[in-house]
């Protein structure tokens, strides 16, 4: 019966400070008398330091900013996703699953103690500047970021389009920390971008799971269909640098794929937090082969979306190993309009397998080079030595490229696009091989 007293205990606990009415040596007592538990005997602490700081602080402090506080030092202690969302954070975060919010376009998380990008969101300020997913962010104009919070980075880089904000950069590849300053704006993410790389093989990119990226996959496939005659002959399924977001997104895309089996599933400590959630046979894409990119920017939801394909032997995933983010958040609305993100539960791939600070590993291993055109161009060919015999113009009639030059430029890709090229080649040869 101990643990119903809990929340009874802390509120009693809180509304006697909050009118003040009580001194320390009575709540200490109350607190004893009944909790029962050595383990609640505890929160008595927690009231000295308070009444301590309230009487003798050099300055008078709002109760609420003590209360807030010890609310963000006790969710520190917890790791680093779990955070108190006051008023003005929490309405933002709901806009973020919106897809448009003010900042400077970047998702960034705690690794080893230091604030770090976990990855650039695609035509935003900090993607244009060239910031990278690993990028470790150790000033904020003039504030370090050692033991900063996540929701005090944001508060601080988000602000009114058009201003700016310079912050500190260290990379792997730099000798000495780098200074960006970037223009504050309007934030609209795209969460879909699809796109034929060549006749019969598309191309999709998805650069966050928010409200409508279940919609929006499917708008896409059937656009990447009207291109190609209505059939696809593979697809390339992008979530390099892709943060994450919401939990049925992912799903519903990891559905469009599968005919049947499990995606994923939860585990927490309540009931609630243990969930499962599998395919539906309605809906689902022909079986088109696949090839899913991840990179160390690929966090969360879109390794759920690589993880469940991968298990299930749907897609070959290519790419780096991903971000390793295995625990899911859930969001807790609070009585003043402000709001608890609290891990809540892990989630695991099909196969049981949590990736939590592990990621996921792809089928093959591929590094982020550039293809050098100039490079394959500087070849002599025998056209280009003198007195050649002539022979037949080339014919027109080869594939047909949708590319522009940076996606020709993407080593990832091109080597995609290359195994789908192959494996339809390989069916064409040997089709019980195939």
């Amino acid at each position: 019966m101990a643990p119903r007293r809990k929340p009874v205990i802390f509120l009693l606990l809180v509304a006697l400070l909050v009118v003040g009415l009580v001194s320390t040596d009575k709540v200490h007592r109350l607190a004893v008398a009944q909790a029962g538990p050595a383990e609640y005997q505890e929160l008595d602490l927690f009231t000295d330091v308070l009444a301590l700081v309230r009487k003798s602080y050099v300055e008078e402090v709002p109760l609420k900013d003590l209360i807030h506080g010890a609310i963000n030092g006790m969710l520190a202690a917890l790791d680093p996703h779990s955070s108190f969302l006051p008023p003005e954070m929490y309405q933002e975060m709901k806009i973020d699953t919106r897809g448009e919010f003010g900042g400077l376009g970047i998702e960034i998380s705690i690794r080893d103690g230091i604030l770090t990008i976990v990855a650039p969101i695609e035509d935003t300020p900090a993607h244009r500047a060239g910031l990278k997913a690993g990028d470790q962010i150790l000033k904020i104009e003039d504030r370090f970021t050692k033991d900063m919070s996540i929701m005090d980075a944001v508060k601080l880089m988000r602000g009114k389009p058009g201003t700016t904000v310079t912050i500190t950069i260290m990379r792997d590849l730099f000798d000495k920390p780098q200074e960006f300053t970037l223009k504050r704006e309007i934030i609209k993410v795209r969460s879909i971008r699809a796109q034929t790389l060549e006749d019969g093989f598309g191309y999709l990119r998805v650069t966050q799971f928010q409200e409508r990226t279940g919609d929006d996959l499917h708008k896409a496939l059937d656009l990447l269909r009207k291109e190609n005659q209505g059939t696809l002959q593979g697809l390339v399924l992008d979530l390099r640098n892709n943060p994450g977001g919401l939990l049925d997104q992912a799903v519903e895309v990891a559905d469009a794929f599968l005919r049947e089996g499990l995606i994923v599933y939860t585990e927490g400590r309540e009931a609630a937090s243990q969930l499962r959630f599998s395919a539906r046979k309605s809906g689902s894409e022909p079986d088109y082969p696949m090839v899913v990119l991840i990179n160390g920017g690929s966090a969360s939801a879109s390794e759920i979306v690589a993880g469940a394909l991968q298990d299930h032997q749907r897609a070959v995933v290519m790419g780096t190993q991903s971000f390793g983010k295995g625990s899911v958040q859930t969001i807790i609305p609070l009585g003043d309009q402000s709001g608890l993100r609290l891990t809540t539960a892990r989630y695991y791939t099909p196969n049981g397998t949590s990736i939590q600070a592990r990621g996921i590993t792809p089928d093959i291993l591929v590094n982020p080079l550039e293809v050098s055109e100039a490079a394959e161009e500087s070849h002599i060919r025998e056209k280009d030595l003198e007195q050649h015999m002539n022979g037949a113009e080339p014919t027109e009639g080869g594939p047909q490229f949708h590319l522009d030059e940076q996606m020709r430029k993407d080593y990832q890709l091109m080597r995609a696009l290359d195994l789908l090229k192959g494996w339809q080649l390989l069916k064409k040869l040997d089709p019980k091989a195939a």
